[in-house]
């Protein structure tokens, strides 16, 4: 690829899925093998990160360095590259970490990228289950461990007291008020279900869970998904309404008409 600030689409994307190719031959050799687990999170609590998490940054990095020179990088585990370019790539090796080191296959690489701090695509990629997600220029796609892609899209659910919601952990909202702005969601919703990280969005994108509600989150953690759940037909902001781009207290819903609907629950 040749690297310029006013790139094809068609060659961004083939980059990322170049990126997903060789972060995926990277990770699964270590995933359900026994690994040495180091905490990161220091006194703000256990934050696990592995030798598969480092090795699949530093190759996605390296790739970046050899096919777009002038692109940046964001990375969950080496910081930013680059930081002032006009394409930066949002990368979290394993987005899931707590359920890779449990055998869990419950996460996923987000590969990310913003053009002038805007999400420009994205790819969510399960080397163990052979599947990825990405945002093409006008939908959203997925294609399964049998190698077919397909479109996906978000499903029709107006109605919260219709909708199932997600977050990955209730242990991840901060006690009080963001636990109490989350239950008023859960009161109202169907069903609730618990994990997934960056699964639950992609589950979100393909019709099958209709709101996620979460706090805490990073731009390594939220920018690849963004547009996977966009250009499915959904609707991804902060709690307060503003872009999500750079993390924080996030909700996705897949029908956009039931943003406004969680927002007022969220913020009650």
């Amino acid at each position: 690829m040749t690297s310029r600030t006013d790139a094809r689409f068609e060659d961004l994307l083939a980059l990322a899925h170049d990126l997903a190719d060789r972060s995926r031959a990277v990770i699964l050799p270590y995933f359900r093998k026994r690994l040495d687990v180091a905490d990161k999170g220091g006194a703000k609590g256990f934050d696990p990160v592995t030798k598969a998490d480092r090795a699949a940054e530093r190759a996605i990095a390296r790739l970046i360095r050899e096919r777009a020179p002038d692109h940046g990088v964001i990375g969950e585990e080496y910081g930013a590259h680059r930081p002032d370019a006009t394409y930066q790539w949002v990368v979290d090796p394993i987005d899931g970490t707590r359920s890779f080191i449990t055998g869990v296959p419950m996460w996923g690489t987000l590969i990310g990228l913003l053009r002038e701090g805007e999400p420009v695509l994205g790819v969510m990629d399960q080397p163990f289950t052979g599947e990825r997600f990405w945002s093409g220029k006008r939908g959203s796609h997925l294609q399964e461990a049998n190698g077919r892609p397909r479109r996906i899209r978000t499903r029709a659910c107006p109605r919260v007291k219709d909708a199932v919601l997600m977050t990955t952990s209730p242990d991840l909202l901060e006690p009080g008020a963001e636990t109490e702005a989350f239950l008023r969601v859960k009161k109202d919703a169907r069903m609730t279900r618990f994990g997934g990280d960056c699964y639950a969005y992609c589950m979100l994108a393909a019709g099958f869970v209709d709101v996620v509600v979460e706090a805490g989150l990073k731009s390594y953690d939220i920018a690849a998904l963004i547009p996977i759940v966009e250009r499915a037909g959904g609707r991804v902001t902060t709690w307060d309404g503003r872009p999500a781009t750079e993390g924080g207290r996030i909700v996705a819903v897949g029908d956009p008409a039931l943003h406004d609907k969680v927002l007022k629950l969220l913020n009650r």
